[in-house]
């Protein structure tokens, strides 16, 4: 070690000692929070405890795998181990609940636990990812069990977290937010669900409505043109996507058609994909435009991989929900009938965007799910919905009540990934937040 190491330092200010003072005090509590957050996660039975990729700011994360019941109501039919990621800020801090509709591969953080500092505990929901049971049973996937998930959960964390609670999610996850929300009133303190529908039929035909409406006639015009002459020059972009789909190692035996039925479907779903995700109509192809650059744009916006075997099988729990008891969207078959001769449809049943899976038989029931929206415009309090005014998915979002006590937020020209408090301006960030922290404090 050189001498110039132990050169004469000045004596601290009084200010510095009191900062340093501090910071370790904060240092030694933070510490302190961390072992007994440890013993409560391994030394509560029905969790199981590893690591986590730890988020900027927070003090200490992990992966749980927390013991489910596969039916609530009869915990002796055996149970299921649920993924969820807990980032934690503080114990004095609030909690952040995100109820996801899908798998979470990873731990991420929401804008909404950023902005409040709070803590969040991000669950995967049953029977999708890490969350599936050994013995899968499809009559366990409801909307009833997999909100007693979450409460199961909130039981579990309030002890620990006693500070208010709010939930969350998006798109399926926020609708899983509101059902939540609806059985458990008394969990959280405020619910924030973003671009989240609540379908009230298998074919929920406000769909139509607003993809008719939407932007201006020449844009929708120029979405009407390209879907027909991708069908009128079929085989020719056919013997394109072969090609993509070979290297994509895409295969369609789901369909009777095989790709020729999934080509119909990407073509119908054009318009909902692109006002969904915020294509501009000035990227539309021109007329004329060589029908090889119109597939690419084609699998840019709506793509072909969502209708194959893969796709298909990997949001096989999705669709048994939807046509269970989510509900969803068709397709709209007039003026591109002559060109449907893959998909099996008639007059009487439009094509559906729903693949159920293999070996499964069930009929849609409606009733929960206009019981919530009837509860949505009566009795649900303490709610924010954000949704983008481009997004196809607001078409069947929750419209504004003035007898409830919640607040709407339609983004102009926001998309389903861009309908965000990030992108909303100050004024709306400020009612958002004024109203949220007074609900979390009452």
């Amino acid at each position: 070690m050189t001498s110039s190491m132990y050169s004469i330092r000045k004596p601290l200010s009084l200010f510095k000692l009191l900062l340093l003072t501090l910071l370790l005090s904060l240092g030694t509590s933070a510490f302190g929070q961390g072992e007994k957050l440890l013993a409560f996660l391994e030394g509560h039975p029905e969790i199981e405890v590893k690591p986590c990729l730890l988020p900027d700011g927070y003090a200490s994360a992990y992966t749980l795998f927390i013991s489910q019941p596969l039916d609530h109501t009869a915990p002796e039919k055996g149970t299921f181990k649920q993924r969820v990621y807990l980032s934690h800020m503080h114990r004095d801090s609030a909690m952040v609940i995100v109820t996801e509709g899908y798998d979470r591969t990873n731990n991420r953080m929401y804008e909404l636990s950023e902005m409040l500092g709070a803590n969040q505990l991000d669950v995967e929901h049953r029977f999708y990812g890490e969350s599936i049971p050994e013995d899968f049973d499809w009559q366990y996937l409801t909307i009833e069990q997999a909100t007693a998930d979450y409460h199961h959960i909130n039981d579990i964390f309030n002890t620990f977290y006693s500070k208010s609670w709010v939930s969350t999610g998006i798109s399926k996850g926020g609708q899983t937010s509101i059902f939540y929300r609806y059985f458990y009133p008394d969990d959280v303190k405020a619910t924030v669900p973003y671009v989240a529908p609540i379908n009230l039929s298998l074919e929920d035909k406000r769909i139509y409505s607003f993809l008719d409406n939407i932007g201006s006639k020449a844009c929708r015009n120029e979405l009407k043109r390209v879907q027909l002459e991708l069908f009128e020059n079929k085989e020719e972009a056919l013997s394109y996507l072969r090609f993509y789909a070979k290297g994509a190692k895409l295969t369609f035996n789901t369909h009777e058609n095989g790709l020729e039925t999934a080509f119909e479907y990407a073509v119908l779903e054009y318009p909902f994909s692109f006002w969904q995700w915020g294509h501009k109509c000035e990227d539309i192809p021109k007329k004329g435009t060589s029908i090889e650059a119109l597939v690419n744009y084609l699998l840019a916006v709506s793509g072909i991989d969502f209708f194959s075997d893969k796709d298909i099988a990997y949001y096989g729990s999705h669709y048994y929900q939807c046509g269970a008891q989510f509900g969803y969207y068709g397709y709209n078959p007039e003026g591109f009938e002559q060109y449907l001769t893959a998909i099996k449809w008639d007059e009487n049943n439009h094509p559906s965007a729903i693949f159920m899976p293999e070996n499964t038989t069930i009929t849609f029931n409606p009733e929960l799910v206009q019981k919530v929206y009837d509860w949505t415009q009566t009795s649900g309090n303490q709610m924010i919905y954000i949704n983008g005014a481009n997004d196809t998915w607001s078409a069947t979002g929750v419209p504004a009540s003035a007898k409830v006590d919640a607040l709407w937020f339609v983004m102009k020209d926001q998309s389903h990934g861009t309908a965000r408090i990030a992108n909303m301006n100050e004024d709306e960030k400020r009612i958002l937040l004024k109203a949220l922290r007074y609900w979390m404090s009452h």
